[in-house]
């Protein structure tokens, strides 16, 4: 069991814990949340003993071994499988005492050892492991200096889960991860045999991974039964009777003050007058909740083009003379929002780059709207940031004749305000280079928003903010993300990379998950009965499409027979003879338009019900 009793830290002289408390028994799965800056990183180091407290105690049981991802797995020509098996220090030094000892006892006590902590089974777990964070077997044999820092954080994730330590820390474990990587450790959280205590803003994993959610907030910390979402709307309810109870409590004490401003000064009243004063005194204070301090995205809207505004016919891409993609046949509209699946090293990234014209094909046609504008979100574009400018230098950079307020103005639209404004990139948060990131990347109002992982550095309060967002865009939209809950909330259209190939997915994302968690490569959802013929979900999502598209286009010729109706309305338009002639016909032009329009758009809503149904 670990217990917090009554802690007190403070950084520079700024508090972050006073009198926190908090007890979490064995084998209990908890994500640890709060704001960022609160101190969650902190609480860690204080754990694990890299910290000292001013206040309370910390305290595990005494053998209790506890295990977190400090930093990447150092580049070395040991394998990747043997630097996991390493990471069982016990097992690694039993096996070495074994090649040397000669005591027949001792012999016998290590190998009565290894057996109790199942050491010979370890190469096939820390394989099975390696695997699930997208290690092939050959991949597992190299050494890790081939792998980039990021797929070492992997390395060393994985040999923190083999170690299996009885407190387990992890520190926003899915930033190093891709979808099937961050699904896999969902899983493997949950059948973990000790206590997790998970920092993250992945809210399907603090749903689906973990029984209880501790809050950090105010210096205190709270523990709630349930995931994120009961967390959250448990917190909401608490918050609003808060709120109710302080605005009672400030009525209640305005009555009272009222009664001793009117009667202190009269003999007749004057003990209830210090009764009631002595109330006032008595009486704690409610404090309303403030509200989160959390701000929306603006992305400029861009203007519409006709569709399709990219087209790829016969497409082959690659790096040098190696074909990651063959002969893609592709279409996007602006009205699009589109998933990239795929296993990792099946070229997710690589599409991206291509449709960004990061890449050029080698092979085929890339047809694209003469005046399109592509905006695109790198998985490192934050390393890419100058380090010693500030976000408003960056921003000045694009647009060199803008006014400063309106630099500002655009930095305060993505969070960033005046104190971030003239701050050195390199001393900014993670979340505020994101959103920094993010600025850039949608400052033209591109027609075609490409964005790869781009919530890695953002915590809940801001991905919610970007799925409003990317929502309320009216550019097209495709997504590369581990997060599931802003691919479900934003995808209308799934495509599959995998092969070589790009093809639609015939299911939806929970058929993509089960897929991935049951190991099952035929990367297709279970097929339907042969008796019964349904329109495939990519034929679904076409149709709702066409829908969408039929209804803005009358809710267009309505807007404009407003305003022909406003003006047909006004006498002064009849003093213009000729005038008025021509704004008649364009009025009658628009109503039959829009009898055009509204039977196609009823012809498209019965073809979306009738496949519905099937």
């Amino acid at each position: 069991m670990l217990r917090i009793d009554d802690i007190s830290y403070s950084i520079a002289g700024r508090p972050l814990f006073e009198q926190a408390s908090a007890t979490i028994p064995d084998g209990h799965k908890v994500g640890l949340v709060g704001p960022n800056g609160a101190g969650k990183t902190t609480l860690f180091k204080l754990i694990r003993g890299d910290l000292g407290l001013d206040g309370g105690q910390i305290t595990l049981p005494s053998r209790a071994r506890i295990g977190g991802v400090a930093q990447e797995a150092p580049g070395t020509e040991v394998s990747v499988l043997d630097t996991v098996l390493a990471a069982d220090e016990e097992r690694a030094s039993l096996l070495a005492e074994s090649a040397t000892a000669t005591d027949a006892h001792r012999i016998g006590e290590i190998q009565t050892r290894l057996a109790d902590i199942d050491a010979w089974s370890a190469e096939a777990r820390a394989a099975t492991i390696l695997r699930g964070l997208g290690f092939s077997t050959e991949d597992q044999a190299r050494p890790t200096s081939d792998y980039s820092g990021g797929w070492r954080m992997r390395v060393a994730l994985a040999g923190v889960l083999f170690s299996q330590p009885d407190l387990l820390l992890l520190d926003e474990p899915t930033n190093y991860l891709d979808l099937e990587g961050a699904l896999w450790l969902e899983s493997y959280l949950q059948r973990y045999p000790h206590t997790v205590i998970v920092i993250s803003h992945d809210r399907d994993l603090l749903n689906r991974a973990v029984g209880h959610i501790l809050h950090l907030e105010d210096r205190k910390l709270v523990l709630y039964t349930g995931g994120y979402d009961t967390f959250a709307r448990t917190r909401a309810e608490k918050r609003a009777l808060q709120a109710a109870e302080a605005k009672k409590q400030e009525a209640r004490r305005a009555h009272l003050q009222s009664f001793v401003d009117r009667f202190r000064a009269k003999a007749s009243k004057a003990v209830q007058a210090q009764a009631r004063i002595k109330m006032l005194a008595r009486m704690e204070p409610i404090t309303a909740p403030e509200e989160a301090k959390f701000h929306r995205f603006s992305f400029p809207q861009p203007d519409q083009l006709s569709p399709p505004i990219v087209s790829l016919d016969g497409v082959s891409v690659g790096y040098d003379t190696r074909i990651v993609l063959h002969r893609l046949n592709l279409r996007i509209d602006q009205d699009d929002r589109i998933a990239l699946l795929g296993r990792n090293g099946q070229g997710k990234s690589t599409l991206s780059k291509l449709l960004a014209g990061r890449l050029e094909p080698m092979e085929g046609r890339i047809n694209r709207s003469g005046k399109l504008r592509i905006g695109y979100f790198a998985q490192h574009q934050v390393d890419e940031l100058e380090l010693d400018e500030t976000p408003l230098a960056h921003v000045r950079r694009l647009r060199p004749d803008e006014a400063p307020p309106r630099l500002r103005a655009r930095l305060a639209g993505f969070g960033l305000m005046e104190a971030q404004a003239e701050t050195k990139v390199r001393q900014l948060s993670g979340g505020q280079k994101a959103r920094l990131s993010l600025l850039l990347a949608t400052i033209d109002a591109p027609h075609l928003l490409i964005l790869d992982e781009p919530t890695n550095h953002l915590d809940i309060e801001s991905r919610e903010a970007l799925t409003e967002a990317l929502n309320d865009y009216t550019g097209a939209v495709v997504l590369v993300s581990h997060d599931m809950h802003l691919l479900n909330l934003v995808a209308d259209r799934l495509w599959l990379v995998d092969q070589g190939g790009v093809s639609p997915w015939q299911g939806d994302l929970d058929d993509y998950r089960r897929m991935l968690l049951t190991g099952d490569d035929k990367l297709a959802p279970k097929a339907e009965k042969p008796a019964v013929k349904r329109p495939s979900r990519d034929q679904i999502l076409d149709l709702r499409a066409e829908a969408r598209r039929a209804e803005e286009r009358v809710e267009k010729l309505d807007a404009m027979l407003e305003k022909l109706d406003a003006i047909m309305a006004d006498p002064a338009t009849y003093d213009d003879a000729q005038k008025a002639e021509a704004f008649g016909r364009k009025h009658a032009e628009a109503s039959e338009a829009m009898l055009r329009a509204e039977g196609l758009w009823m012809q498209a809503l019965e073809r979306l019900e009738a496949a519905e149904r099937v």
